[in-house]
């Protein structure tokens, strides 16, 4: 049997920045890999 698809995206593991490896909040535009906090102009 074939999971339902939103069944499928959301037992995807979370997102991990590259560079803190905490976890991103996705956005439906988003295809970085860098957290917001890491990719703060003032950093």
């Amino acid at each position: 049997m074939m999971m339902n698809v939103m069944e499928f995206f959301k037992s995807l593991p979370k997102k991990k920045c590259t560079k803190c490896n905490n976890a991103i909040q996705e956005q439906a535009d988003c295809y970085g890999n860098i957290c917001e906090e890491c990719d703060h102009p003032a950093r």
